[in-house]
């Protein structure tokens, strides 16, 4: 059952359509899976709005508005809810597994965030990281919220 639910997540990831630059190389690795409230995207220099189906890359900053949130799924079938007022970037990104490549990187400079693994933290577990401005997770293959305040005065 778990496999089915990983292989529907990553089909969802390939299937669904992308809005902004990058589309010629289509090497996205994740997708909203559904948006609700203002959710912006910065992308290289674009600034795009955020909608259901739409494609994430490498490097892509989501900023969510007051009340608003968006559900993320990645290719090996890891979650990430983002909540309102967040700042978030995916600094990096590998589900390889003919490669032995994996890596899972992302910052979360405020705002919280809801952590669901996927395969990469049965597969190679030592390869995600999820920071704050005063603090790095190492994940084992969990699920956590994940807050990001401002620094201590």
């Amino acid at each position: 059952m778990t496999r089915l639910i990983y292989a529907s997540l990553w089909a969802l990831g390939v299937s669904t359509g992308l809005i902004g630059p990058a589309a010629a190389n289509d090497d996205h690795i994740a997708t909203f899976k559904n948006v609700s409230g203002d959710v912006k995207v910065e992308r290289k220099d674009a600034t795009l709005n955020g909608g259901s189906g739409m494609k994430l890359f490498v490097s892509d900053r989501i900023l969510s508005g007051d009340g608003a949130a968006a559900g993320i799924a990645f290719k090996d079938g890891t979650l990430l809810t983002v909540g309102p007022s967040a700042d978030l970037q995916v600094r990096d990104y590998a589900f390889e597994p003919k490669r032995d490549k994996y890596a899972f990187f992302v910052y979360l400079a405020k705002g919280a965030a809801i952590y669901s693994s996927g395969m990469m933290a049965k597969l190679a577990p030592e390869s995600i990281k999820v920071a704050t401005p005063i603090a790095t997770i190492g994940v084992r293959g969990t699920r956590f919220i994940i807050e990001a305040d401002k620094l201590p005065q």
